[in-house]
């Protein structure tokens, strides 16, 4: 469902990504790790067709996100750091309105809106004001408005920040079931976290990314075998900050 190929981005002379290739098939869930600044953001820009690549392709759901970018956008649902919201708005109507710019057919508008206030636990603030909600709903919200249009690819930067631990564990739910039931249905999710053990609880598979590069890409199965991820991921950044070092010299 998304295939990087040879994926780069230079800013001048700072090259923030440098030749990622990676495939994530349908119903997989991905933990996309990585320090700050190791290229994991600018990378999902480019999936998601908000930012170009320098050098490199990339297909989601079939469809090149250069030479067939709506259809491309249309297939991914994205849900940024900080999400999108319009903060004057009411719940259903934000909802219903990008629902509209994702092209969801009139006739299924609001079926498709009720659907993602229903599985993001919105149904008791869905008339309010998004401006008034606290952190851990408006984080919902922005949830909501990645699936509301159900494409087959998801890709969300941090989509447990700022909620409580009960509020944690139902988004991880709500993930896993996005990634489960019938193989057509099935939504591949690619999942950017600071938050090892949430990766531990609901990926099984990790990329990981330092300095631009992709510097591992394993199931996680096989990852902590006798080990810790924490451990793991201490061990290959220190390592590939070695290599550079070394590379320097």
């Amino acid at each position: 469902m998304i295939e990087a190929r040879g994926l780069s981005k230079r800013y001048g002379d700072l090259l923030a990504v440098a030749d990622v290739s990676f495939q994530v098939g349908r119903g997989e869930v991905v933990g996309f790790l990585g320090p700050n600044g190791a290229g994991k953001t600018t990378i999902m820009r480019i999936l998601t067709g908000f930012l170009p690549a320098s050098d490199g392709t990339a297909l989601i759901a079939g469809h090149d996100i250069f030479d067939d970018g709506i259809a491309a956008r249309r297939s991914v649902g994205y849900l940024p750091e900080t999400p999108p919201l319009y903060p004057e708005m009411d719940v259903a109507s934000y909802l219903r309105y990008v629902a509209r710019l994702k092209d969801v057919p009139r006739a299924r508008l609001r079926d498709a809106v009720d659907r993602a206030v229903e599985r993001c636990g919105l149904r008791d603030v869905h008339r309010r004001v998004i401006g008034t909600l606290s952190k851990g709903y408006r984080q919902r919200v922005g949830l909501a408005q990645a699936i509301v249009h159900d494409p087959p690819v998801l890709i969300l930067d941090e989509p447990t920040v700022g909620l409580d631990p009960i509020q944690i564990r139902e988004i991880r739910g709500l993930i896993a079931e996005l990634a489960s039931g019938v193989e057509e249905e099935r939504q591949t999710v690619v999942l950017s976290t600071h938050i090892l053990a949430e990766v531990e609880a609901i990926c099984r598979r990790v990329i990981l990314i330092h300095g631009g590069r992709k510097v591992l890409d394993a199931s996680l199965a096989e990852l902590t075998q006798g080990e810790r991820l924490e451990d793991v991921f201490t061990r290959v950044t220190l390592g590939a900050d070695r290599a550079a070092l070394g590379g320097e010299a």
